[in-house]
């Protein structure tokens, strides 16, 4: 089934995407766990700022630049597929990160410094996720001169 590269750009950004909401609420529920546990600790509005300022790193040095070379990517895909806005082994490493995190947060529950690590961990990759996007709609096709 070929596709458009604009698809496949859709396709992934629409992952990308999902992936920073769903780690926002995340972060968010267990950070209301901890609340539960320790009320009115400076944890809570720590652990989100702390979450920003780490998100904002891994935007500038990693995030970014692995959007933008998986868009390169998909430009040279001749005849793209529908399964190909991510390489194969991006697949089986966001398998990989949902259930290490899942049983991360599960084994985190009860536990206040835990919960709060993880808080910190799904905000920054949330607030990478979703302030790298940008570059989904700003990478434009290179265009290929003949000579």
């Amino acid at each position: 089934m070929t596709v458009t590269t604009n698809q496949l750009k859709l396709l992934a950004a629409l992952l990308w995407y999902s992936g920073g909401v769903v780690l926002f609420f995340k972060g968010r529920s267990l950070l209301m766990e901890a609340d539960t546990l320790v009320p009115d600790s400076q944890w809570f509005w720590l652990a989100i700022v702390i979450g920003i300022l780490i998100g904002s790193l891994k935007i500038i040095f990693i995030f970014r630049k692995v959007c933008r070379k998986n868009l390169m990517r998909i430009y040279a895909l001749s005849q793209p597929k529908i399964w190909q806005f991510y390489r194969t082994g991006f697949y089986i490493f966001l398998t990989c990160m949902v259930l290490l995190g899942s049983s991360l947060s599960h084994a985190a529950q009860g536990n206040f410094p835990f919960l709060i690590g993880m808080a910190i961990l799904d905000f920054s990759l949330s607030v990478a996720l979703l302030g790298s996007s940008y570059v989904f709609w700003t990478c434009k096709k290179p265009v290929v001169q003949q000579t």
